[in-house]
């Protein structure tokens, strides 16, 4: 840091087991990626390229390498993972990983319907060869998964291999874990949260409120990913009570509002 200053909340340093930012490439060029691993490198723990931009990306290999070079790990979106599968070439897929040295992958199924015994078996598999992060959720804004199914496929998910488990919330943060409108909701991570330890979940959160929320409810090192670039620097001053969101709430004084109504609905 730049300078001194006191009562800040103890953030876990690289490489972290929690207080994870997952920051969300979606398409960044050669020079753009150079400019915010030099800036935004010691705040990043991973890259994701998102859903299936690797497939159009100019000169993959040399952003990777870009990557590669500041230390962040990249991995491909689960929606290229589901892709493959879709086409019947799960093998191509673990072929890919090798072909441009990924050490992580992403299994989901927010776009198609897998069964999900056969989910856990490409966990596993895939965790034989990289580690794995395993994402709940629909992108389907209309499939309501109730919270004791989220928990039961969280478990199931992290007892097959996977690493982390990613909440679903899309780029946009309307789906999933998220109402349409953004809302958080709440009654569903609340109960989730009595089952699956919050080091072991990467929440989507795309928006500035939904960082808050879950900073608030989890403290400065709460997992979080789908960050967007220039976000990622606004989020650590968040993560460490130096922005108007946060800014009295590690240092243990309440904000008078007079405002009754809560800032996410209740389930």
């Amino acid at each position: 840091m730049n300078y001194d200053l006191k009562n800040l909340p103890e953030r876990t340093t690289k490489p972290r087991q929690y207080g994870f930012t997952m920051a969300m490439d979606k398409g960044l060029s050669i020079r753009e990626a150079e400019d915010f691993v030099s800036m935004c490198a010691d705040h990043v723990d991973i890259v994701k390229l998102g859903w299936a931009t690797s497939f159009v990306t100019p000169r993959l290999t040399d952003k990777l390498k870009v990557f590669k070079e500041a230390g962040l790990p990249t991995y491909f979106g689960g929606t290229l993972f589901e892709a493959f599968v879709i086409r019947d070439q799960f093998d191509d897929y673990r072929r890919l990983l090798d072909k441009f040295d990924m050490s992580f992958a992403e299994v989901s199924d927010g776009s198609i319907d897998l069964d999900h015994d056969k989910k856990c078996d490409y966990i596993a598999k895939l965790s034989e060869q990289v580690t794995v992060l395993s994402e709940v959720g629909s992108k389907d804004a209309d499939k309501i998964i109730p919270p004791y199914m989220w928990i039961d496929l969280m478990q199931k998910e992290l007892d097959a291999g996977a690493w982390k488990v990613i909440g679903e919330a899309r780029e946009g943060g309307n789906v999933g874990l998220f109402r349409s409108t953004g809302e958080v909701r709440s009654g569903l991570v609340q109960e989730i949260l009595t089952k699956i330890p919050f080091e072991k979940i990467i929440w989507e959160a795309p928006q500035k409120a939904q960082q808050v929320w879950f900073i608030k409810l989890l403290g400065a090192n709460v997992n979080l990913g789908n960050i967007a670039p220039e976000e990622v620097i606004p989020l650590e001053t968040i993560r460490l009570g130096l922005r108007g969101d946060t800014f009295l709430h590690f240092l243990g004084i309440e904000k008078k509002n007079t405002n009754t109504a809560p800032p996410f609905e209740i389930d």
